[in-house]
């Protein structure tokens, strides 16, 4: 949807809303989160303070760029006010870019306004971007008839976030019961790395990689190779981390040094309220009943080889698409991976 089309869907969204709103729109669109959040434990507050349980106001909506309206209601899904502040906290960040942006999103609208499509008069529109203009563009606040008619209590979110509230309710709604072990699965540069981070950011996890799980050199022999999913080395994983952790132990294990072709010094991990196993053949059925929790994040595979073309040498590309990607196509479909993941999410954008 471009920009034309996201306003004309939001006056349309909300017949009532006057002058100052669609701005508001369109710098939110720009800048994303109004103000830098000075205080987490304050975003939080406000949060819990403006929760009202209302199922009828939509979960997200989604601006004009980089960010959406996540609506407080979304904690009816079981998200918590500390995952939805941390989210907002972390989207709160300066758009270098935002002023050219908001020029240019001013342009559509003054063309909508030359065609009469704007509920307010082209005029008074060029008067308010020129007032607006000289102030600073700075943050603005909606219209009491906006707030009256509509009750917005929303937080601005970056998109690369909103993708993910599906997990992040699951994970919310599991850890209110006890500790939480989840599993990443999915295909080369679908963002599994990406988003442990993200999540080690919100909870401040633990978080194991499969990667440090590959074969020793002796263990690749052909017959363990033709097998699906057979080269990860599953059994020191269950040994030195799943079934630790299954018992409330600390977890210790070594890491394979893939420069190296050999395992690493030992380290001991205490595990925290949530462990995130990130990487493919996580979900192996030898060891997927060890977790609370799983996603699948599915990348277009047109996608998929634009990002590994882009992060690696030719030789490594060569890798990629003719040894490593077929033997995950093999592990997926052999085990039905994906359908027996708790969540699919897209990660095409």
């Amino acid at each position: 949807m471009n920009t034309k089309e996201h306003i004309i869907s939001h006056i349309s969204k909300y017949p009532l809303l006057e002058l100052q709103d669609i701005l508001k729109f369109l710098h939110q669109s720009s800048f994303g989160c109004e103000h830098m959040v000075s205080s987490l434990e304050s975003a939080k507050e406000r949060i819990q303070s403006e929760f009202k349980d209302n199922s009828e106001i939509p979960l997200t909506e989604p601006l004009d760029g980089n960010y959406s309206r996540v609506h407080l209601s979304h904690l009816n899904s079981g998200l918590s006010a500390d995952t939805l502040a941390k989210l907002f906290f972390l989207s709160s960040k300066p758009e270098p870019c935002g002023k050219t942006e908001l020029e240019k999103k001013l342009s559509v609208v003054s063309e909508i306004a030359g065609e009469g499509k704007l509920p307010f008069s082209g005029e008074d529109f060029v008067s308010a971007v020129i007032e607006w203009r000289n102030m600073g563009f700075t943050a603005l606040h909606h219209s009491d008839t906006f707030r009256n008619a509509y009750h917005p209590s929303y937080r601005v979110v970056l998109n690369e976030y909103v993708r993910f509230l599906p997990l992040f309710s699951a994970i919310d709604t599991l850890l209110e019961r006890g500790n939480v072990k989840l599993a990443i699965e999915g295909g080369s540069a679908s963002g599994k790395s990406t988003l442990a981070d993200l999540l080690e950011k919100v909870y401040d996890c633990t978080v194991f990689h499969m990667d440090d799980f590959f074969l020793r050199p002796s263990q690749r022999t052909p017959e363990r190779l033709l097998q699906a999913g057979g080269n990860i080395d599953k059994e020191r994983f269950l040994k030195e981390v799943l079934v630790p952790l299954a018992e409330n132990k600390k977890v210790n294990y070594q890491r394979f040094n893939c420069e190296t072709l050999a395992l690493m010094p030992p380290v001991s991990v205490t595990p925290k309220k949530l462990t995130v196993i990130e990487g493919a053949y996580s979900m192996h059925p030898e060891m997927s009943s060890y977790y609370d929790l799983s996603v699948f994040l599915n990348v277009d595979p047109e996608i998929q080889k634009i990002r590994i073309s882009k992060r690696n040498t030719p030789y490594m590309q060569k890798r990629f698409f003719e040894e490593w990607i077929p033997l995950e196509h093999l592990y997926f479909n052999t085990f039905c991976i994906k359908e027996h993941c708790s969540l699919i999410i897209s990660v095409n954008e």
